[in-house]
């Protein structure tokens, strides 16, 4: 089916990760003109934008001058960013009790999700004066809630209700659309280590219809569609959760 995505400036924050790659291939798969972003990542964010044709962006989306920056320097490069992907987000690997949890892991984590996808978006909406589309990705920690990581689903649950909630009312005097996607567990580079036990396979599926965990191209077909004006061009303020039917989790 036809994206009409062709030779739009799409921004991937995050792109050179798991599901941040697989989101950057699927737009340059749709003709898209995709600017990858990255903070740590450089080798591979570069060698991703050659493959797929794009460019390759580096900041720390975590201040606020670099984002401003780095939305600079894309419209400079590519044109004006006219499809924004908020994709960037750090989980922390420990599990922690929330009483265990020290102010500074809060602090940062809340600042490497939260804050940076208001920063994002905010930079976005500045520059978006002919329309566009934004996608959030959330987390369905932010859903249900994650025993070890209350900063993290705190992080995430903040992105899919208070902020995308706000932001698609007053996107929408800009015609443009804001919606979000939540990804269970997903196969990713992010979460290789937690699935190195076992026994975490059966507990995490456990609450889904479909037994089985999800891969970052599931992601990012959702992504896609959302960010369409054809496809979702009356579609805007939702959350579509990517989890084979996650009802709830045992981790």
């Amino acid at each position: 089916m036809e994206t009409n995505l062709r030779d739009r400036v799409v921004l991937v924050t995050g792109g050179a990760g798991g599901i941040g790659q697989a989101v950057s291939r699927a737009f340059a798969e749709e003709g898209a003109r995709v600017a990858v972003h990255y903070r740590t990542s450089g080798d591979a964010a570069h060698r991703l934008a050659d493959e797929i044709g794009g460019n390759a962006f580096g900041a720390d989306l975590r201040e606020e001058a670099e984002v401003e920056q780095l939305f600079a320097a894309i419209n400079g490069r590519m044109g004006p960013v006219q499809v924004c992907v908020a994709n960037a987000g750090v989980w922390p690997t420990e599990d922690v009790p929330l009483w265990e949890v020290s102010l500074d892991r809060w602090e940062e984590t809340i600042r490497a999700n939260l804050t940076a996808t208001f920063l994002t978006l905010r930079a976005f909406l500045r520059q978006a004066v002919d329309g566009g589309s934004a996608v959030l990705i959330g987390s369905t920690a932010g859903i249900f809630g994650e025993a070890g990581h209350a900063d993290y689903a705190a992080a995430k649950g903040a992105i899919l209700t208070g902020l995308l909630l706000s932001a698609k009312n007053e996107a929408a005097r800009r015609g443009v659309r804001v919606n979000a996607v939540a990804p269970g567990w997903t196969v990713t580079p992010m979460t290789s280590e937690a699935r190195k036990n076992p026994e975490l396979e059966a507990r995490v599926t456990a609450t889904m219809a479909l037994k089985k965990l999800g891969t970052a191209e599931d992601v990012a077909a959702q992504v896609v569609v959302l960010a369409s004006d054809r496809l979702s061009g009356h579609v805007t303020g939702q959350v579509v959760t990517v989890a084979g039917g996650m009802e709830g989790r045992l981790v």
